[in-house]
């Protein structure tokens, strides 16, 4: 680059700062550069888990977002290739950068096979550290998850109006049906159980229930779940009709995790869960599954402002009275409010109120907002997975 060209507006060399944050607003966060070069869009979540961040960012859900973490040290324990939450590996879309606030170390865990920034590379995933995170997660929490650009290049060189234009001119998750970015597009079997201490992850053993699993962006570790419950497991694309389900003759039904505005993504997977529901087999829904049942149901959803991005969320239970610590991934919510009667509340927030789960009266269908695999309280949730099964052993009951 030329010296007339360092000198135009708009550019600047830093040889510091080799990764910036632009935010819709105008504000310009600089920090140092990780994993992947390049600049992406998307809109900014902070997220509270102080472990896992593996798993956060392989996470279908959290596709066309850039997440920040509270926790300061992120990549200290290294990657490996257990702890990838993606079950499309063939998905192009995901997280579309991370930010954290101190360097990574070298990676301290005898699991670990690489260290945090070699990975990130290979996943082309785009960071940025340095910055003062928690400033930026209470900017989040009093205006709400703002739309920007994060960028990353070696030399220091960025066209900082273009960026700012850039994030301001990206519309934002409303509006978005983000599922065909990480969604399989064809059906396949799933076949993997949880993983040991001993063996890693195993092989699922006999199964007395099938399962069909609708794929919005579904996570590893839902999959394992449901075959330790003693499900075989067909995962069948978020496009599949009805018939195409029901030809498969399934004793219960899954709606998966995914990423998006749930009113877009209702538009073709609506009908099929309602008719579904007609035929009343037995059906279970996580996060944005839980979300398309309730605007099967008639409900609606909404946007939130900042969203529940952690593993320390408490929930609690009605129907049993507990409360859960849990794992949570959403920016959209299930507007209680707009429930039929036929539609009970089974799980809120204690943060906020917002509904986190729900229970058909008439058929037997349930859901909830939370992530029960993700393990956070670590097993408060498990028991949601044999509530499906419970449902499925009384449809097969002699009447």
């Amino acid at each position: 680059m030329t010296q007339d060209q360092e000198k135009a507006p708009g550019f600047w060399r830093e040889p510091r700062m080799s990764a910036l944050l632009v935010l819709a607003d105008g504000l310009v966060l600089e920090g140092t550069g990780l994993g992947a070069a390049g600049e992406a869009v998307g809109e900014v979540c902070f997220n509270t888990a102080m472990t896992g961040y593996q798993e956060i960012l392989t996470d279908p859900s959290y596709a066309g977002q850039i997440v920040t973490f509270t926790f300061p040290h992120i990549g200290n324990v290294g990657a490996n290739d257990d702890d990838i939450e993606t079950a499309n590996r063939a998905a192009s879309g995901g997280v579309r950068g991370v930010v954290i606030h101190a360097p990574i170390t070298n990676p301290s865990n005898y699991r670990s096979t690489r260290h945090f920034d070699a990975w990130l590379k290979s996943r082309g995933i785009i960071g940025l550290c340095g910055i003062d995170t928690r400033a930026l997660t209470t900017r989040i929490r009093e205006r709400g998850m703002p739309n920007a650009v994060i960028a990353h290049s070696p030399d220091g060189v960025f066209d900082v109006e273009a960026l700012r234009a850039k994030a301001a001119a990206w519309p934002g998750l409303e509006g978005m049906d983000l599922v065909p970015s990480v969604a399989s597009t064809q059906r396949y079997e799933w076949t993997q159980s949880a993983w040991t201490q001993e063996k890693g992850y195993g092989l699922a053993g006999p199964a007395k229930f099938k399962v069909v699993a609708i794929d919005y962006g579904i996570k590893s570790n839902i999959l394992r779940l449901l075959t330790e419950a003693g499900c075989s497991v067909t995962v069948a694309p978020s496009t599949a009709t009805a018939e195409e389900i029901l030809a498969l003759a399934p004793d219960g039904v899954f709606l998966s995790n995914g990423p998006g505005d749930p009113a877009e993504t209702g538009k073709y997977a609506v009908p099929v869960i309602r008719a579904l529901l007609d035929r009343k087999i037995p059906t279970f829904g996580i996060c944005l599954g839980h979300q398309m049942l309730a605007l099967a149901l008639g409900a609606q959803t909404l946007k939130m402002s900042q969203g529940h991005h952690g593993a320390n969320h408490p929930v609690q239970d009605f129907t049993t009275g507990k409360v859960e610590i849990v794992s949570m991934n959403h920016g959209f919510a299930v507007d209680a409010s707009s429930l039929p009667e036929n539609a009970r509340e089974t799980h809120r927030s204690l943060f906020d109120g917002s509904n986190c789960g729900l229970e058909l009266t008439d058929r037997p269908a349930f859901s909830v907002q939370h992530h029960p695999e993700a393990s956070p309280g670590p097993r408060d949730s498990h028991y949601l997975f044999h509530r499906f099964v419970a449902l499925m052993e009384s449809a097969k009951a002699p009447a």
